[in-house]
């Protein structure tokens, strides 16, 4: 099961997020063919979705994505309060396996939409500054937060299969930098192993690395792959173009229109039937 955990130290201003992505990393991965590094920055982003989101009180969505020139045009991961996730890369050239950032991206940027529930929607958009994602993001808490924000992200492979996972640190709002706890913290968290955070239990993961802290883990919530794509969505969008747009695809398709998920990779079809109960349905509501 894929997990995330609030932590808080007693005896510093400091609190912290772990989380571990293995099924939903997966889920992800699957019915995709990407390049190594674009499943390493995927894995990444993932982790900094899902740590991203613990750290916003609302209720709502966020979507965390990169646009550049490169090869790698778009990388972009959904979440919601729920820690319901799911994620997409398209990919328009040769991608080398050690590839970098800038590599893979060209000239761009990140861009991290918040739209809650109850107020206003807020995009914050993050240019490529540092070489790596984790960099960029940090770069993000000190200019839309100026809350110390430090980042450990680990992506690999555990018992076969693809695992994601990384821990969060961050000063808590309304206190003066507390400079030598955050470094020390910090310099404590940088020991960890990409085993230990793949395999250990959370409360052993934390007793190893802050064995001398006072530190309280809260309740674990779960994290799962979602997509929420559906045959009606898919109805819907049909419905926005105009009729004569839908005939001319259903005609080129062969007479059935394949919409395709990119995010799980579902497939819907609709014949000229199809396409003429919803003509039908549609009007009906219309009337």
């Amino acid at each position: 099961m894929d997990t995330l955990n609030r932590f808080l130290f007693d005896n510093h201003p400091i609190r912290g997020e772990i989380t571990r992505l293995e099924q939903t990393y997966e889920a992800i991965l699957d019915n995709h063919s990407y390049p190594i590094a674009v499943q390493k920055l995927l894995g990444e982003l993932l982790v900094v979705t899902s740590l991203l989101t613990a750290t916003l009180k609302f209720e709502g969505d966020i979507a965390v994505q990169l646009q550049g020139d490169g090869a790698l045009s778009l990388a972009v991961v959904n979440g919601n309060d729920q820690q319901q996730l799911r994620g997409v890369a398209r990919v328009n050239g040769e991608i080398a396996d050690n590839a970098t950032l800038k590599d893979m991206v060209g000239n761009g940027y990140v861009v991290i939409t918040i739209t809650p529930k109850h107020g206003e929607r807020y995009q914050g958009i993050v240019g490529l500054e540092k070489d790596t994602l984790i960099g960029c993001i940090e770069n993000y808490f000190m200019q839309s937060e100026q809350l110390p924000t430090r980042l450990f992200v680990k992506t690999g492979v555990y018992n076969n299969k693809p695992m994601a996972a990384g821990i969060l640190l961050q000063v808590l709002p309304a206190h003066e930098n507390p400079y030598e706890s955050f470094e020390h913290l910090s310099a404590l968290t940088e020991t960890m192993t990409s085993d230990e955070l793949f395999q250990l239990p959370t409360d052993e993961i934390l007793y190893r690395l802050y064995n001398q802290e006072d530190v309280r883990l809260f309740e674990t919530q779960d994290i799962i792959f979602k997509c929420g794509c559906s045959r009606q969505r898919c109805e819907n969008s049909l419905m926005t173009l105009p009729n004569n747009e839908v005939d001319e695809i259903l005609a080129e398709q062969g007479g059935k229109i394949d919409i395709h998920c990119d995010y799980c990779g579902k497939h819907y079809l609709f014949d000229s039937i199809d396409i003429a109960e919803m003509r039908s349905k549609h009007n009906f509501s219309y009337h």
